[in-house]
C-alpha cells in the first residue's frame, strides 16, 4: 500500500526572513524550493499544510514576559505574515500555533489541531520543511514522529537559528535518530508523484 503524504511548511513567516525580528540566516532561500514541492503535491492532489507562529503581543518567549527571543510573529503584524513570494495555494489549510500567552509550542502538533486535520485526510507520512530546522522543525518532526506518522524531512527546504554552531546539524541526527528520513527536495517531488492521491 502506497503511502498518502501531507506536505507541512513550518513558519515561513517575514519575521523569520532577511529583515525580520528573529531572521535566520538564508531563511528566504528555502522559498524557491518549498515552491517547487508544494506545486508538486498540489498536481498530485495531495494536502499541503502552512503553520505560523501567531503570537499575542505579551508572549511568554519574548525577552520582555521572560523568554528568550526578540517580539515576532505578533497577530496582525505583517511579521507574522508568510513570506510574500511562498505560494500559498487555494484549498491548503494554516495551522496556527503558539497562540496563548504562557504556551511556547514551538511544535506545530502542540496545542493544535494539526495530528486530527492530517488523519482526517488518511495521510499517513509529513513532509517537513520551513524554519527553523533546529525549533520548530526539530519539534514539529518529533511530534509527528510520537504521533504515528512516518516523517521525511526535506533538509534542503530547511535552515536553522545555530544560536551554537551546529545546532542545526545535531537538529538532524536528533530528528534522523528517531526514525526521520532525511531527504532533498527532487526526492521529494519523485516520492509524491508516487504517492496515492486524494479520493
Amino acid at each position: 500500500m502506497l503511502a498518502r503524504p501531507a506536505l507541512v511548511v513550518v513558519d515561513v513567516q517575514r519575521d523569520f526572513c532577511p529583515g525580520g525580528s528573529l531572521a535566520v540566516d538564508h531563511g528566504d532561500e528555502v522559498v524557491p524550493k518549498l515552491n517547487r514541492l508544494i506545486r508538486a503535491f498540489e498536481k498530485a492532489g495531495l494536502p499541503i499544510f502552512f503553520t505560523r507562529d501567531w503570537h499575542p503581543p505579551d508572549h511568554c518567549s519574548f525577552r520582555g514576559h521572560g523568554g528568550k527571543w526578540p517580539p515576532h510573529c505578533v497577530v496582525g503584524t505583517p511579521g507574522a505574515e508568510f513570506h510574500p513570494g511562498l505560494s500559498v495555494p487555494r484549498g491548503s489549510t494554516v495551522v496556527s500555533k503558539a497562540t496563548e500567552r504562557d504556551s511556547e509550542a514551538y511544535s506545530a502538533f502542540q496545542g493544535t489541531d494539526l495530528a486530527d486535520k492530517l488523519r482526517k485526510a488518511k495521510v499517513t507520512e509529513v513532509f517537513l520543511g520551513g524554519l527553523a530546522t533546529d525549533y520548530c522543525v526539530k519539534e514539529s518532526c518529533l511530534d509527528a514522529l510520537a504521533s504515528g506518522f512516518a516523517v521525511c524531512v526535506v533538509r534542503d527546504c530547511t535552515r536553522g537559528i545555530d544560536l551554537k554552531e551546529n545546532d542545526s546539524a545535531l537538529a538532524l541526527d536528533a530528528m534522523a535518530s528517531k526514525g526521520a528520513r532525511l531527504i532533498t527536495s527532487p526526492e521529494a517531488v519523485k516520492l509524491c508523484g508516487r504517492a496515492k492521491p486524494s479520493s
